[in-house]
């Protein structure tokens, strides 16, 4: 048998796992109108514009070798012939996007770069039109990405650097779609074809507690005691290969030494589940196999749910065989990469609508969900209206294999300094679903009538584009 059909066999037998365990969902949506769907308007731009707001962090962020300290939130204005106005949101992350021109160039300097691509993106926006955001971000990308290479001096940009700048320019787009037809939620926005891929309404989402380089003990402990029961840590320590897999071992030593013997009632074993995330930090397979053989030394390794990127995206090892989920995130940034991640052993995707659009992400999902591939949703220290953006598609998602319920990180509230200021931007702000409770998102019928908020101006935002 081929590791291909051998790669199947798992995958089903792990998706009817997660089945069994599903409990928690609510009734399904109205019947959606498919009038609605199948006749759009043509939509003409006539004005488009940007700006910002910098928001520092508690403590310098580390991944990817390197580290933040504050995240530019560009905001994006599109307005429409017929009057109508939509404001998109995007939090930048230029170490995600691009690592090396993080590495290369100051952290302003980075920033200001993207904000840039934003800004001409934008430009390339008035006095057109468009009926779909997915075909006007098809259109405009080509374009944008040879922009995008010029501004910043980088011929191999990193596709993700570019997906990140047009953030808030697409969800003004879905956001002017929606309101030019009379779309008044996420369910009839989203197009047929990617329906049957989010065809869920859960009533909980488990919370990745996101455990960065330096967080200290007392903090992890905090959120044990605040109901966490998923862990996401950072690997790829900072350093060569030698002084990373050992920082990543002791790392996981001491975390996994805090954290063993402490019990949930979530998980159907009663302990606590890890992920991990290297973001292509590892160079070599039988390097990552020594740190995968070291959490078995020490007992982790069963609780390992999966782990994010060991590798680059040129790295082309098969990972298949390594007796663990291993999922792509960074890697996969349209359908391409998808399958040929998926044909590398990878057996889950971490989705990024609001890093990489709603747009792609869309077509990504879809992919994803007809070759059985389970996806969770992941964050970039987003703000919390684009976190209501998110978690409206990972409440939509089937259930997290082994879990029963969909996953999502969310890091805003341990790492901005203004979080509960920023909290009050947001149009729905004291929404039992907006609090994370017991390491969970409780869902109730208002978050799926109200969409997360997402079709509701925030004043504070509104008021950057005051003249």
């Amino acid at each position: 048998m081929s590791e291909r059909v051998d790669r199947r066999v798992f995958l089903k037998a792990a998706g009817l796992l997660g089945a069994l365990s599903i409990s928690n969902r609510l009734p399904p949506p109205p019947h959606l109108s498919l009038e609605k769907t199948s006749e759009m308007k043509t939509i003409e731009v006539i004005r488009a514009e940007a700006n910002f707001e910098k928001e520092k962090l508690r403590f310098p962020f580390g991944f990817k070798g390197g580290y933040l300290t504050e995240l530019w939130q560009a905001v994006s204005r599109l307005e429409s012939a017929n009057g109508h106005e939509a404001i998109g949101i995007a939090t930048q992350s230029v170490l995600y996007g691009d690592a090396d021109l993080f590495s290369r160039s100051s952290e302003a300097t980075g920033n200001a770069l993207m904000f840039l691509v934003t800004s001409r993106a934008l430009q390339l926006l008035e006095r057109r039109s468009f009926t779909s955001p997915i075909d006007l971000l098809d259109d405009i990308l080509p374009e944008i990405v040879e922009i995008a290479k010029q501004l910043t001096g980088e011929k191999t940009l990193n596709p993700n650097f570019v997906y990140n700048a047009l953030v808030g320019m697409d969800n003004a787009a879905w956001l002017l779609y929606a309101a030019e037809n009379g779309l008044e939620s996420y369910d009839e926005m989203i197009m047929e074809d990617y329906r049957p891929a989010l065809g869920y309404r859960n009533d909980r989402i488990g919370i990745l507690f996101q455990v960065s380089y330096d967080m200290s003990k007392e903090v992890v402990l905090q959120a044990v005691r605040d109901g966490y029961f998923i862990f996401k840590i950072k690997t790829g320590y900072p350093g060569d290969q030698q002084a990373m897999l050992e920082g990543d071992m002791r790392r996981l030593h001491e975390l996994h030494d805090l954290l063993k013997d402490i019990r949930t009632e979530e998980t159907s074993d009663g302990k606590l589940v890890y992920t991990m995330d290297a973001n292509g930090r590892y160079e070599r397979k039988e390097t990552f196999a020594r740190y995968l053989d070291y959490a078995r030394e020490i007992g982790a390794f069963d609780q390992i749910l999966f782990y994010e990127e060991p590798f680059s995206e040129e790295n082309g090892a098969y990972v298949g065989d390594l007796g663990i989920r291993i999922a792509a995130d960074e890697s996969v940034y349209d359908v391409a990469s998808a399958k040929r991640r998926i044909e590398q052993g990878y057996q889950a995707i971490v989705l990024k609508s609001i890093a990489k659009t709603l747009s792609q992400t869309l077509k990504i999902l879809e992919y994803a969900h007809n070759e059985q591939i389970p996806c969770s949703c992941s964050d970039l220290t987003i703000n919390p209206i684009l976190l209501d953006w998110h978690k409206n598609m990972a409440a939509r998602l089937p259930p997290f294999p082994g879990l029963g319920m969909p996953l999502m990180e969310t890091n805003g509230a341990t790492n901005y300094v203004n979080w509960e200021t920023m909290r009050q931007y947001h149009p729905q702000y004291g929404a039992t679903w907006m609090e994370q409770r017991q390491g969970k998102f409780l869902l109730n019928e208002d978050f799926y009538v109200q969409s997360g908020g997402i079709y509701q101006h925030s004043a504070h935002y509104k008021r950057l584009f005051v003249r």
